[in-house]
């Protein structure tokens, strides 16, 4: 299972593109509520989660993935619940992924220390000890996966399907939504 985090204020774009193109890629992916069922993102926008908080099994987690968004991420932060479960996932091998300010989140867990990453500019300071890789769309390092920003969405979500099913299936989904 792939769970995508959705707390108040996430940014749309990085939570649903990867969404759409894991689910498109085959993969069991599954929205989950922090701050109730519906949640809406920094752009208003309403999106009905597939469970909650509450009902997330982070042993049944392959990838974790922390959208963006400074609401978003403030909303995660202060949910202890999402937190042990990216921590969790990260602590028994399996794929943790962050996108704009989402991989502050796995600084603050200590998951980015030593891994190459990048994250939304000016974040930086909040990267702890991650090796900054600048100017990068996405950056993966062992199973950490980190993205720049809304405009690197698509990339990113390539990059996860990538991560989980190789290059070959990655590139179909390019083709099929007709990346340029």
């Amino acid at each position: 299972m792939i769970y995508v985090l959705l707390g108040t204020g996430f940014e749309e774009i990085e939570a649903l593109t990867p969404v759409d193109l894991l689910r498109r890629a085959g993969y069991e992916v599954c929205t989950v509520g922090l701050d109730g069922k519906v949640i809406y993102g920094s752009h208003r926008i309403g999106v009905e989660a597939d469970i909650q908080i509450d009902e997330l099994n982070p042993a049944d987690a392959e990838m974790m993935v922390v959208p963006g968004g400074l609401g978003g991420v403030t909303s995660i932060r202060g949910c202890g619940k999402a937190l042990d479960a990216v921590k969790y996932a990260h602590e028994h091998g399996k794929f943790v992924a962050a996108i704009c300010a989402g991989p502050t989140v796995l600084a603050d867990l200590g998951i980015t220390n030593g891994k190459k990453a990048t994250c939304f500019p000016g974040c930086e300071n909040g990267m702890g000890n991650a090796n900054m890789v600048d100017h990068a769309a996405v950056v993966r390092d062992g199973n950490v996966i980190t993205g720049t920003s809304a405009g690197c969405a698509t990339k990113f979500a390539l990059a996860l399907i990538e991560a989980l099913g190789g290059e070959k299936l990655a590139q179909e989904i390019q083709e099929q939504i007709v990346v340029r």
